[in-house]
């Protein structure tokens, strides 16, 4: 069991973390004759280092998710959800989006396209819930942070809020507050071409670069941001606001994260940053959750498909289960320290 700790500690902070990258650009900044105790000089480290690391596991995870994904087109999906019910449909959709693209933005028009296919909608809501929320990506870069615990953790109650909100959904029949336009409308099932393998490397290879392109201005905002909070804010701030002195906390990290827009990608430093100034794990991964499900361009295009009482439903079913599993997360961080 030694061996494997060792070696797992090992692929957790040498391969995910990449604890050495920072190592090389410390000793890259101090040959230049740079102090990197200095502030100016350990923001530009912790930029560097965390634009790197989180670019080359995005790259990675973006290719590997996009092959996966080249299996299970819109009409597959349909397909694969149409021969399951109740609580399994619900299920299956979640877990189908853990393989979909990584901001709530990009996953309204699949939840679109599905409504209007004629699935159950909330099996629909469930798909919309995780597919921002819990995916790939976000577990191994979890990992790389806050290790696995914490990383599979999150990805199970993630997908806990979905099926659950997509169930209340469903049995409250709230179809009737879906717009017009988007009711089902009769479908004709198209049998989803079947690709050769050099055609899905292909289109793994081009997902990876547009969805970098769209991604990367984020991903320097969040670490921008990361590295203010790491070498600006005193400790002693972060602490006071989401700290265990404040039973607020996790709300306010909730209200914060609604109007921000980014990915996990790009939140990640962000909260990285706070925790290890001292704000609650709960806190941080209710910010997490809150910027990538409930952003505010999201629930934007998300009016344009269903009417505000339905929205509305769909955001306090989301901040219950973020505010409750942060509660949850800060009182388990508790026990075990």
């Amino acid at each position: 069991m030694g061996i494997i700790k060792v070696i797992w500690d090992f692929f957790q902070n040498q391969i995910l973390g990449m604890k050495w990258l920072n190592e090389l650009i410390g000793n890259g900044l101090s040959a230049s004759g740079l102090d990197i105790s200095n502030r100016w000089i350990g923001s530009i480290q912790f930029f560097v280092y965390d634009v790197i690391k989180i670019t080359i596991l995005l790259c990675f995870l973006i290719f590997v998710i996009s092959y996966i994904q080249s299996y299970f087109p819109p009409e597959r999906s349909k397909k694969i959800l149409g021969r399951f019910h109740g609580i399994g449909a619900n299920t299956v959709a979640a877990l189908l989006g853990t393989v979909t693209p990584f901001c709530s933005c990009s996953s309204i028009p699949l939840f679109i396209g599905f409504t209007s296919a004629g699935l159950p909608l909330g099996v629909t809501f469930s798909f919309l819930i995780s597919s921002p929320m819990v995916d790939l990506g976000s577990l191994v870069l979890l990992m790389s942070i806050f290790g696995v615990e914490v990383a599979v953790v999150y990805v199970i109650v993630g997908l806990i809020i979905a099926i659950t909100g997509g169930t209340i959904i469903e049995k409250l029949h709230m179809e009737k507050y879906v717009e017009s336009f988007i009711l089902p409308a009769g479908s004709v099932d198209i049998e989803p071409p079947e690709f050769t393998r050099r055609e899905r490397l292909t289109y793994a290879k081009e997902q990876m670069i547009s969805t970098f392109k769209k991604v990367f201005p984020y991903i320097l905002i969040g670490v921008g941001i990361g590295a203010l909070i790491h070498n600006w804010i005193p400790e002693e701030w972060i602490v006071t606001v989401l700290g265990s002195k404040n039973p607020f906390g996790v709300i306010l990290a909730t209200l914060i994260g609604v109007p921000i827009y980014a990915d996990i990608f790009g939140t990640i430093p962000i909260a990285e940053a706070l925790f290890f100034k001292g704000a609650k794990l709960g806190t941080v991964l209710s910010f997490i959750m809150a910027v990538t499900t409930l952003s505010l361009p999201s629930m934007i295009m998300l009016r344009k498909a269903v009417k505000p009482r339905l929205l509305a439903l769909f955001m306090a079913i989301c901040t219950a289960g973020i505010v409750i599993v942060g509660y949850l997360f800060n009182v388990f961080q508790t026990i075990i320290v």
